[in-house]
């Protein structure tokens, strides 16, 4: 069976100014959006300046939250992507990776419990160990399952729901989803599923390792300039997709899917949906499927657990920085379909 996976030792990320995604299309695309959804508000509501200015800071104060939320663990992802582009080369990294393609997504599943990080944080640190030489699979394994395979949320998990099938089942459909999807791109070409200039970056780095040797100091204040630089990079994808996710929480009433919690599949369905708009970190969303725990069922409180993490509306524009389009569609359907359907039937077949 053949083994993809991508060659590559360090290098320096193609990078374009912050400014260049203001002025891109799919910035203004995304303005247009919201200006004709508040439009669309303005004229259905009858009291029009009291309802734009009451929702105007409901869309302020969910966008703050949501950035202020997510901003700290982008940097912290972001420093770990500086320190592994000067201190890890490949040799050191193909180390540790299993030429079986089958272990390789499950070691990717299960490297969240080295690299603690958050949805947002995960992806810089994902599109790094690309460039290391990391294979496609292992990287897509260790993107979607980081997020909850790490010893912060298990803690946050166990916090909010102790010892039971709540916090066992999050981890495990965690775990065999992601290593399970990223096992099917074992099969795929890079070419195919990173963006050019990630593989430009790639290709680069495999003739040129940049690991610096300097003294300790110069080469940790380079790893820091780096993981800003990265920093800045990812920091425009999450801005997009934090205004993304506070206009549909500001448009889309939430007790129209609260009313769906009664049925076996429809619950499943509307909790999913709220994890993907909420966009709620995975080190707290513990706490908020408690809320939810005494209106829906089990099975649709863990696939809100367990889908959230592995897609929500800014991590999904995050992915845009280092995937194809078609690419993150795939990474946003594969959780969705597979978590929905394993849910569906442990809300069925399972009593609680």
């Amino acid at each position: 069976m053949k083994y993809t996976e991508t060659h590559s030792p360090s290098s320096e990320i193609s990078r374009k100014p912050i400014i260049g995604f203001f002025r891109s299309k799919a910035a203004l695309r995304l303005v247009l959006l919201i200006l004709v959804l508040a439009a669309f508000i303005v004229i259905r509501d009858n009291a029009l300046s009291d309802s734009l200015g009451s929702r105007a800071q409901t869309f302020v104060t969910i966008f703050l939250s949501i950035f202020i939320e997510a901003a700290p663990f982008l940097l912290a992802g972001s420093v770990v992507s500086g320190l592994l582009e000067v201190y890890v080369n490949k040799e050191l990294l193909y180390r540790f990776v299993p030429r079986n393609p089958i272990s390789a997504a499950l070691v990717g599943g299960g490297m969240g419990l080295i690299f603690p990080v958050c949805e947002c944080g995960v992806v810089p640190v994902t599109r790094r160990l690309y460039q290391k030489g990391l294979p496609i699979s292992m990287g897509i394994a260790f993107m979607l399952a980081a997020p909850v395979i790490n010893p912060i949320v298990f803690a946050s998990t166990y916090a909010a729901f102790g010892w039971g099938p709540i916090l066992f089942g999050r981890f495990a459909l965690s775990f065999l989803i992601a290593s399970a999807i990223g096992f099917v791109f074992h099969f795929a070409d890079p070419k195919e599923v990173l963006r050019s200039e990630q593989l430009s970056s790639i290709e680069h780095n495999h003739h040129h390792d940049h690991t610096h040797t300097d003294s300790k100091g110069p080469r940790f204040w380079n790893a820091l300039s780096i993981g800003g630089d990265d920093f800045l990079d990812m920091g425009r994808y999450l801005v997009a997709g934090s205004m993304l996710a506070a206009a549909m929480q500001t448009l889309v009433p939430q007790p129209y899917l609260l009313a769906l919690g009664e049925g076996s599949v429809s619950s499943i369905v509307a909790m999913m949906i709220l994890a993907f708009v909420l966009s709620v970190c995975s080190t707290v969303d513990s706490f908020l499927a408690l809320a939810f725990a005494n209106s829906f069922p089990p099975a649709a409180i863990l696939a809100f657990l367990v889908f959230g993490p592995m897609v929500d509306i800014k991590s999904s524009l995050m992915f845009l920085g280092v995937f194809k389009r078609r690419i993150v569609l795939y990474l946003i359907l594969l959780p969705l379909m597979a978590t929905l359907m394993i849910t569906v039937y442990l809300n069925l077949n399972v009593s609680w």
